[in-house]
């Protein structure tokens, strides 16, 4: 058998398929199973959207290629989103839309990377982003976040990490897994670090709809002339919409970098699927009342789920996730998980997974629960410390 290649044998096995393998041994005996593994909207899209998607996706003109940059509304549409929650200036130009935040990040990473570079990421880090720089052959080098620093990266910490060899830093927030939220004083630190070193500072805010009011903006970056020089913005349609299936992501960066970018999305991607950027570019200025509805409702989630955990186990909660503590005698966090998914139905991803140093950690995605389900958290977690 001819063999494969070794950066893809590096890289770990998808994380939610393998939990939702353990839940497939679940007895039942708990009632139905709660699933908190992938984050996803736990309600519908708006009526009316998926009325506009079923129209375009019937449509003779989403059935052919589109500009590989995406489509022209779409980019208007987001560019004209961003200003008004960012203040500072950005034109359609410098928007491009991706299969996804996912590709976003893959194709974004290809730009400003080669095998042999790294990038510092902080940790817990998004599982996904180290799967994709691994299978590049370009190095996720984990800047520890600690617990008790609200597991926000230290812009010292990282300076001390840089060497030749890095090309970029990741910054996720709201943070996924923890929920952290980074104050507009630590990104503008994080810039201003990745400016003198002359390297890019990558900035994912996939779940930046789901700030409340007084955390918005939560940067000043765009206001900035120089922006251009050295930030790359990812967006998500996905969590604000509902429509993650219709992979909808987008990169924000200056016309030199997109220029570069437009080699990676020509060979990945070629354009983004038609239908759903005609519909979500509708979406973008007539759901903005029904977007902020479901910041409500997170906001409310996020509640029940501090309610429901009142036991001083939540390190850090945000947008979609809370990361909660293993109590003392709890086995590790896979084995934990594993536990929880096979013998109490309650389906949520370990530490581990997020990279070095989580292994006391469990990242519960409350967004995807109501209120009453979120509710029988205490009971699925009970006895976890003597199993």
């Amino acid at each position: 058998m001819p063999s494969f290649a070794p950066t893809i044998l590096d890289t770990p096995d998808p994380a939610i398929p393998t939990v939702r393998a353990w839940a497939a041994r679940y007895h039942g005996r708990n009632g139905p199973a709660l699933d908190l593994t992938q984050a996803v909207p736990g309600y519908p899209p708006h009526p009316e959207l998926l009325s506009r998607l079923a129209e375009a996706a019937g449509s003779r003109d989403a059935a052919g290629y589109g500009p590989i940059a995406g489509d022209p509304v779409l980019r208007e549409a987001l560019a004209g989103d961003a200003v008004r929650f960012y203040g500072g200036d950005i034109s359609a130009g410098e928007v491009a839309i991706t299969a996804g935040c996912n590709l976003a990040f893959a194709m974004a990473a290809k730009v400003v990377a080669a095998p042999g570079d790294n990038m510092l990421v902080p940790t817990p880090w998004y599982f996904n982003h180290q799967m994709t720089l691994n299978m590049a052959g370009i190095e996720a080098r984990p800047l520890p976040c600690r617990a008790e620093e609200g597991f926000v990266p230290d812009p010292a910490r990282a300076a001390a990490l840089i060497d030749g060899r890095t090309r970029a830093i990741l910054l996720v927030t709201p943070n996924n897994p923890t929920g952290a939220v980074y104050s507009a004083e630590v990104i503008r630190a994080f810039a201003e670090l990745a400016r003198r070193r002359g390297i890019w500072l990558i900035l994912d805010e996939t779940y930046r709809d789901f700030l409340t009011e007084a955390e918005s903006p939560p940067h000043a970056l765009f206001s900035d002339p120089a922006w251009r020089d050295g930030l790359v913005h990812l967006y998500s349609f996905s969590k604000a919409y509902c429509v993650p299936g219709h992979r909808l992501g987008a990169v924000i960066a200056g016309e030199a970098f997109q220029r570069q970018l437009a080699k990676a999305i020509d060979s990945l991607q070629i354009c983004p699927a038609r239908a759903g950027q005609q519909a979500v570019a509708w979406a973008v200025e007539a759901l903005r009342d029904w977007r902020a509805g479901n910041r409500a409702i997170m906001a409310e989630r996020a509640a029940a789920c501090r309610a429901a955990l009142d036991d001083g186990s939540i390190d850090a909660m945000g947008s979609y996730f809370a990361y909660v503590r293993l109590p003392d005698g709890a086995p590790e966090a896979e084995r934990a998980a594993e536990i929880l998914a096979v013998e109490k139905g309650l389906l949520c991803l370990p530490g581990s997974f997020f990279g070095p140093g989580q292994e006391r950690h469990l990242r519960l995605a409350f967004a995807n629960a109501e209120a009453e389900r979120l509710a029988e958290l205490p009971v699925r977690l009970a006895g976890l410390a003597i199993s």
